[in-house]
């Protein structure tokens, strides 16, 4: 979690995301068969081993990326599995918001928080693991980053707005959009 700049906007977005940690409930069964139908036994493995929370705002992720990009299989799978790190630290909504905190003050931390902290790095080793594709690699790493020569613009875009972070793409000085390749 290295480039989360303390804005009015980003702040909005971590609320809202909070507030939809503490709503969130199991996925049903519906939802269930949509992550089969886009998981291999590997990556679903992966999958399944997060908490609720993540689950939750992983389908919802995906879910925005398909109606966006109909049949794009590589960039819903990309959504699902974007966190799938944060599940090393094994933190609650409380310990992820004191994580974020520290890291928004550039402050040290120690432990489960710094895991949490690092889950994109630990997210991708632990997709290349289990044979994921280039674009779900490139987009659990790169999440928290400017956008990696791998993702193209369109697709980067698509999947900041599903994981809510479409203020990430209006600040060209801290993330790349890849605006600068349409004109």
């Amino acid at each position: 979690m290295n480039g989360h700049p303390p804005t009015v906007s980003h702040l909005r977005h971590l609320v809202a995301r909070t507030v939809a940690s503490l709503r969130a409930r199991p996925l049903g069964p519906r939802e269930e068969s949509e992550v089969a139908a886009l998981l291999d036994e590997r990556l679903a493995a992966l999958f399944w081993e997060q908490p609720v929370v993540d689950q939750r705002h992983a389908i919802d992720a995906a879910r925005a990326v398909l109606e966006h990009m109909p049949g794009n299989a590589s960039a819903a799978r990309a959504a699902l599995l974007h966190d799938v790190g944060k599940r090393h630290a094994r933190l609650g909504v409380f310990g992820r918001i004191v994580a974020t905190a520290l890291a928004m003050l550039r402050l040290p931390t120690r432990g489960r928080l710094a895991t949490y902290l690092d889950h994109a790095r630990l997210g991708a080793d632990d997709l290349v693991a289990a044979g994921a594709g280039e674009l779900e690699v490139a987009y659990a790493r790169h999440q928290d980053d400017r956008r990696p020569d791998q993702i193209a613009p369109a697709v980067w875009r698509v999947l900041k707005s599903a994981d809510g972070e479409s203020h990430r793409l209006s600040s060209r000085d801290l993330y790349d959009d890849g605006h600068a390749e349409r004109s």
